[in-house]
């Protein structure tokens, strides 16, 4: 018998990555961007970190099996239209977050490599970046590394406009259709600009840049153009859209914490406010 209910279950957006502690970040940033945006949020969480606005402490990464049924138990009761990637610390995750997409074929699949979190600390094992560069670019809608995670993907320096230009190409090259490489990291006092590339070429996006250090950005924009995405925009509006709240939410962070850290304000920036 066929289940018309399942025509009006609202889209949703899963989420698998790595949970923060201190909820500036991860998996609480990722569910706060969905609901901003309207879209029902899912979560598989891939790491634990012990984590506040001062660095990480500790990480810890569940059992593959149980990341595993988390992301069935999704794909089974809800319609998914987009699934966000971050923080996959080792390449038993990563080839098991892999399996599963190939299982599940989502629409649409935004992968964040995250790589270093903000105070530096390095959240990939070095064994598993071949892992993401083989079995997960290749699977992704679009990347959204910022400067130093391409770096490490590239295995060559980023310090100019020209040469995120030729990066955002190169990462093309390894097997994503498009990528979303963020700017925030090039030193200068100008705007930050983010380049987007794909089949069509480049599209940039400026937005003046804001004197304060700030927590959980890539997670946020990632999240914003996965629910961007499932609501049925076009790739290079939905990213557009994405840095637009990124920026809004940047404009109206706060420091929750002990640390001279500021997280972003989901809600001051939902869309149409």
């Amino acid at each position: 018998m066929n289940d018309h209910r399942a025509d009006s279950r609202p889209v949703s957006v899963l989420t698998i990555a790595g949970s923060d502690s201190g909820g500036g970040a991860g998996i609480q940033a990722d569910l706060k961007t969905f609901a901003a945006h309207g879209v029902h949020g899912l979560s598989a969480i891939a790491a634990l970190t012990a984590q506040h606005t001062r660095g990480v402490t500790a990480v810890e990464v569940p059992n593959v099996a149980f990341l595993d049924a988390q992301i069935d138990a999704c794909f089974d009761d809800f319609r998914i239209g987009a699934v966000k990637l971050g923080m996959l610390a080792s390449t038993g995750v990563i080839e098991t977050v892999a399996r599963a997409l190939a299982r599940h074929r989502p629409a649409q699949v935004v992968v964040d490599p995250v790589m270093i979190a903000t105070s530096g600390a390095r959240l990939l094992a070095e064994d598993a970046l071949d892992a993401l560069r083989t079995r997960l670019l290749p699977m992704a809608t679009v990347i959204t590394p910022n400067l130093p995670e391409a770096e490490l993907l590239l295995s060559w320096r980023i310090d100019s406009l020209a040469a995120m230009s030729q990066a955002a190409t190169a990462l093309r090259a390894l097997g994503a259709p498009a990528v979303l490489l963020k700017g925030g990291h090039l030193a200068g006092p100008g705007e930050v600009v983010d380049i987007l590339a794909d089949a069509d070429g480049e599209q940039r996006t400026a937005h003046p840049r804001l004197r304060l250090e700030a927590h959980g950005t890539g997670c946020t924009l990632a999240s914003a153009v996965a629910a961007n995405l499932a609501r049925g925009l076009a790739l290079r509006a939905a990213c557009t859209a994405a840095a637009d709240y990124v920026h809004a939410a940047l404009r109206g962070g706060y420091r929750p914490g002990r640390g001279e850290v500021d997280v972003l304000d989901h809600f001051a920036a939902m869309p149409g406010r």
